[in-house]
């Protein structure tokens, strides 16, 4: 199985991405430069973390004009199964294939650290070998990490089951205390409403091995992976 990871000016998590991917997942993995206009042939697209162009104009917001967007977004529009992590969830709200938009930390800083979240919905390529409820413990590294949405707009998403990761506690439980950018309804990932992109602040990539404090991440990948190889490649988009 072949992974793109879509490389922008100022992506600083695509090699953490790679390495998940292709050392610790043992998948084939290859960069995608933004000046890109083809995925090569890839089964599933992810969108790293980092600052896109600097943030200079908003978080996401340059990325978005990028030409191997078009292309992610053509394989989206396939069915293909594409990911956002972070500055790449940013860029998925700004590029319209996500609903919402990113405000401020509400602390107005900078925040790294590591976060507890809830599974959600486990019928989403990128939570396929979940289970329901299952709490995740993985790190945060971002400013503009305050998820929003009109009232419509979240009150679709929360009927449609489309927010996939919430902010908890340890043991499971939506608190206050535990949000820790101030995310409407504790919301840290949400899907389309094709179910087939995903995008989450957390970053899953960071914490596939024990070493660096955790591996729950790791069942975020292998959920893709389970997910694809269970259709046959029939979540692909269509071939580049």
């Amino acid at each position: 199985m072949k992974f793109a990871v879509v490389v922008f000016p100022g992506s600083n998590c695509d090699h953490d991405a790679y390495h998940a991917v292709k050392h610790v997942l043992g998948q084939d993995a290859e960069f995608v430069w933004h000046k890109d206009a083809s995925l090569r042939g890839a089964d599933v697209v992810l969108l790293p973390g980092g600052f896109s162009y600097g943030d200079y104009l908003r978080t996401g917001a340059i990325a978005r004009f990028s030409p191997i967007m078009r292309e992610v977004t053509r394989f989206a529009a396939g069915g293909g199964p594409v990911i956002g992590i972070c500055n790449g969830f940013q860029v998925l709200l700004e590029c319209g294939l996500l609903p919402g938009a990113m405000l401020r930390n509400r602390s107005v800083q900078f925040q790294c650290e590591f976060v507890h979240v809830r599974v959600e919905q486990v019928d989403t390529p990128f939570t396929a070998a979940c289970v329901p409820g299952q709490v995740l413990r993985i790190p945060i590294a971002h400013g503009e990490g305050n998820y929003y949405a009109e009232p419509d707009v979240l009150t679709a998403l929360e009927a449609n089951r489309q927010v996939i990761f919430r902010y908890t506690t340890a043991s499971g439980d939506v608190t206050e205390a535990a949000n820790p950018n101030g995310s409407l309804n504790n919301i840290a990932g949400i899907c389309n409403t094709q179910r087939n992109v995903v995008g989450l602040m957390p970053h899953p990539e960071r914490a596939c091995e024990l070493a660096v404090g955790s591996r729950d991440g790791l069942v975020v990948l292998e959920s893709v992976v389970k997910s694809v190889s269970s259709a046959g490649g029939a979540l692909a988009g269509s071939p580049q």
